[in-house]
């Protein structure tokens, strides 16, 4: 593994590059937000015979960006893979991107549509995919403001209980009494720290949006596959980010392929979370080797 850093408008970001740039074998990149590149060491470690990229979105990890405090949009962190793709100088790649690093992915195909050969989209929590997006937006909206006024603790909760809850979002969800941060192991004191980098993303609207303009991404040369965990539930009942990504996949006119685990399916460990991560190792390497034509 090699380490190496590329200074993009407002931060400079770390990537790592597992492998030999100077092989013939398309890279693949892997790619979560706010994860960092920590998050994919045990489904790295299934592709040892693939050049694999990974990094650490600017607003987490070992990325470093001039304000802390500021929004960072889908648009921005797409045009950041870019910077990265750019650096790394192998493209087109194939791409795993995961929850919000898959929301940036989608982004990053409608603005760079030749950076991607195929890109699998796994659970995108695109809120404005969903009948209930004006719901998601006004709770997340409030999560911000819980963040803002009370700091982490609080604000984790509700987010927490926004990715916990199953079915369509209604406009009563934040009323009543807030969830106890403790209840989820979270702190109660507010620390003042205000550089979280999920809220960063929370601020852009990176939950209650996401999905970019549909006619891109069809005209992009890029082979979409929009992947959803098995345990998220179904396009109805579901999790929030599976119901969107089941949304994408209608968008795209496409159905979602369905990858073991849940959402966080391919951790082996990571953060104290376990999926499955050979079994999801195993439905990626299919996607990827089929070139994204594989059976739902």
């Amino acid at each position: 593994m090699t380490t190496h850093t590329v200074a993009v408008p407002g931060a400079t970001l770390t990537y790592d590059v597992h492998g030999d740039l100077r092989g013939g074998v398309t890279p693949l990149v892997l790619a979560g937000s706010p994860m960092d590149a920590s998050g994919f060491e045990t489904l790295r470690s299934y592709f040892d015979d693939r050049l694999v990229v990974t990094y650490d979105p600017r607003n987490v990890g070992r990325s470093r960006r001039d304000d802390q405090t500021a929004a960072v949009t889908p648009e921005e962190h797409a045009d950041d893979l870019a910077a990265v793709l750019e650096a790394v100088g192998r493209g087109p790649v194939d791409l795993l991107g995961s929850s919000g690093g898959a929301v940036n992915a989608l982004n990053l195909v409608a603005r760079h549509p030749d950076a991607v050969a195929l890109l699998v989209a796994h659970e995108p929590p695109a809120g404005n995919a969903l009948p209930d997006a004006a719901e998601i937006d006004a709770v997340c909206r409030d999560i911000v403001a819980s963040y803002d006024a009370a700091g982490t603790g609080p604000a984790m909760a509700r987010f927490i209980r926004l990715l916990m809850h199953h079915g369509p979002v209604g406009a009563d969800f934040s009323d009543g009494a807030a969830p106890d941060p403790a209840a989820y192991g979270l702190p109660t004191e507010d620390d003042g720290d205000r550089g979280d980098g999920l809220m960063a993303n929370m601020r852009g609207q990176g939950v209650s949006r996401g999905l970019p303009s549909v006619e891109a991404l069809r005209a992009a040369p890029t082979r979409i596959v929009i992947a959803v965990g098995e345990e998220s539930g179904g396009p109805e009942h579901g999790e929030i980010a599976g119901r969107a990504a089941y949304a994408v996949a209608a968008a795209l006119g496409q159905e979602a392929v369905v990858f073991p685990g849940g959402h966080s399916g391919f951790l082996g460990g990571e953060f104290g979370q376990t999926g499955k991560p050979r079994e999801f190792a195993a439905r990626l390497r299919e996607v990827l080797d089929a070139g994204g034509a594989v059976r739902c």
